[in-house]
């Protein structure tokens, strides 16, 4: 018996990893094979997951949080030019800060430092994980610092996402979870409208361009990004489908399993690649809004510790030996 164990972190909480390392054990620990294989879709998590698979090497550097105060974000890049940034890390929503947290004046400049940074240390491609970011600044912020640090000096750039939400509805769609009012949420569609219509291209009527509050879409319009789901890229770079071509089960995880799950995050890319094993859900939490896609899953754990998680896999193990009346093989 052979399981494939791919979950997100538990944001906040616990990081893909963990969980990972918490249902190995118990499926471990009950006489199965299990395969770690955390994962992530683009936001928090998404450097830790990479690292080992790209060879990245932690760099820590000197940037700006949102609101412009010093902070010092690590990003990973390898020997052979491949960059991993998180937008989270200079320009998220959980970036320290001791003064207001203003959603307007929220800026992606530390993030562009970022990129600058990388593309000076010889980055020839530039991944941005575009998720948890605290901006709706439409990504002038990051092309500004990009610019001011001497350009991307020919390396390209891919946005990851895990959103299809167009340019000029990121203050709409994504405004309120950063802070924002309805007076503030019309103020920032007026300017996502303005700096699309001067930007090199207009990027109001392409998808996925809203992500991190239209960064994806600034660094599509000036450098020609390439806007590539986060699940999708990553589950290509850590080898998914070679792992998941015949295991017994696979788990998956995140915090909260919800409506929300089946819209572009890794559980849905997941479902789509598993072929005919059966994928099991440990998550912390369980929305009512989950409706008929429960039916999608062989068994949903709710776990909200190590010790629980530990447990789900003992449980997980223990239905897959009596489904087929011995430990299934893989």
């Amino acid at each position: 018996m052979t399981v494939l164990i791919a979950p997100d972190s538990f944001k906040g909480t616990y990081t893909a990893r963990e969980v990972a390392d918490a249902v190995a054990t118990g499926v471990e620990s009950s006489g199965g094979t299990a395969i770690r294989l955390p994962v992530a879709d683009g936001g928090e998590g998404t450097l830790d997951v990479l690292t080992v698979p790209l060879g990245l090497r932690p760099v820590t550097t000197r940037s700006r949080n949102p609101w412009g105060s010093p902070c010092r974000p690590t990003y990973g890049l390898s020997d052979d030019g491949t960059a991993v940034i998180e937008i989270a890390a200079a320009s998220g929503i959980t970036t320290p800060h001791d003064g207001p947290r203003d959603p307007v004046t929220a800026t992606t400049y530390g993030t562009g430092m970022l990129v600058a940074d990388a593309a000076r240390r010889g980055a020839r491609r530039i991944v941005v994980a575009a998720g948890g970011s605290a901006t709706t600044d439409g990504g002038t912020g990051a092309v500004a610092a990009i610019e001011a640090g001497g350009g991307l000096r020919g390396a390209a750039v891919t946005v990851l996402t895990d959103v299809t939400t167009r340019y000029v509805d990121a203050a709409r769609v994504f405004g309120p979870q950063k802070g924002a009012d309805a007076g503030a949420v019309q103020l920032l569609t007026r300017q996502l409208e303005a700096k699309a219509r001067a930007l090199p291209r207009d990027p109001s009527s392409v998808d996925a361009t809203g992500a991190a509050g239209g960064f994806s879409g600034g660094m599509w319009a000036r450098y020609g990004a390439e806007l590539r789901s986060g699940a999708d890229y990553i589950l290509d770079v850590i080898g998914f489908d070679t792992l998941a071509a015949d295991p017994s089960a696979i788990v998956v995880g995140e915090g909260r399993l919800d409506g929300q799950t089946k819209a572009g995050k890794i559980i849905s890319a997941i479902l789509a690649r598993a072929g005919t094993a059966p994928v099991y859900a440990v998550v912390g939490s369980v929305g009512d809004d989950l409706g008929d896609y429960r039916s999608r899953f062989a068994g949903v754990l709710v776990a909200t510790d190590a010790v629980a998680m530990h447990d789900a896999g003992r449980t997980i193990a223990a239905q897959l030996m009596t489904g087929s009346g011995h430990p299934a093989s893989g």
